[in-house]
């Protein structure tokens, strides 16, 4: 049978982590995850607004087992916490959805000095996975689950200015991010199997969505009534990556119709996303900015 976002498979007793849960496609992506059985924490920044997704949640999905955990991603410090106290309350994680992310802002900087897109979307999910794979790869049949963007096809990394110094471009460096997170799954897979771990780093895309990360976009937010999809059906590749039984070691999921919209289905991506060399570079300096050290 066909892989179908309304009918997945029983995921009771399994434990799930989703960054960014309380809005855009990370919101339905936690209810699908929590409907099948999942129980589901959502690690968001904002207090008040995770309640009030948890809230949304349980009126959908009475019988869901929702639960919040502080997590601010332009912050290492906070990473760390959040990592410590989830670990606290679990010895295993068999869904880890590195969803959360920011677009195209005016400059700035992360608490720790990065510039915000990279040091939210690329080094504080490099840093969370950093924390939790012990207790990731301790799960059987375990997931990490990377959102990326149609975006990372214009992305490259500018390994002599990560941080964008020396003139930004505010799309230019989400492409940057995006593209940092596409490989950042494709060398976690690389380097899971070497260990020979049994989890699967799986990536996805939303394609065109509308959600909140536009609103710095005029043209963005003008367009998306007439050719986004909502954010339950953008959320569709994200909930495959993580549910399929069918999904397989280092693949990358959006939708079917030009990337855009449709049903979820493996997609490509470009043979920048799969240079080993610039992986390595990435997966090294990401280590040393952060400060953290694993699978090398």
């Amino acid at each position: 049978m066909a892989w179908d976002v309304d009918h997945l498979p029983d995921l009771s007793d399994k434990v799930a982590l989703v960054t960014g849960a309380n809005s855009g496609i990370g919101e339905p992506t936690a209810q699908a995850l929590g409907a099948a059985g999942a129980h589901v924490y959502l690690a968001c920044r904002s207090p008040e607004k995770a309640h009030a997704a948890i809230a949304r949640m349980q009126q959908a999905v009475p019988e869901g087992q929702f639960h919040f955990l502080p997590l601010d991603l332009a912050d290492l410090a906070s990473v760390k916490v959040c990592a410590e106290r989830f670990k606290e309350r679990h010895d295993r994680l068999d869904l880890l959805i590195n969803n959360a992310g920011v677009m195209i802002p005016p400059y700035t900087q992360t608490s720790d000095g990065f510039e915000l897109q990279f040091g939210t979307n690329h080094l504080g999910h490099f840093a969370l996975t950093a924390h939790l794979i012990d207790v990731v790869n301790s799960t059987p049949n375990s997931r990490v689950v990377t959102v990326s963007s149609m975006a990372h096809r214009f992305g490259r990394l500018r390994f002599d200015d990560l941080q964008r110094t020396r003139g930004y471009n505010r799309w230019l460096t989400y492409g940057q991010s995006k593209v940092a997170n596409l490989i950042f799954s494709y060398e976690l897979q690389r380097r899971l199997s070497a260990a020979n771990h049994t989890t699967l780093a799986i990536a996805a895309h939303p394609g065109w969505a509308q959600t909140r990360l536009t609103k710095y976009s005029f043209s963005a937010a003008f367009f998306a009534p007439l050719l986004a999809q909502g954010p339950k059906a953008g959320a569709a590749p994200t909930i495959r990556a993580a549910t399929d039984p069918e999904a397989t070691a280092g693949s990358y999921y959006g939708p079917r119709w030009l990337e855009i919209r449709g049903p979820a289905v493996r997609v490509g991506s470009t043979l920048y996303s799969h240079r080993e060399d610039v992986a390595q570079q990435l997966w090294g300096v990401s280590e040393s900015l952060t400060g953290l050290r694993y699978l090398s």
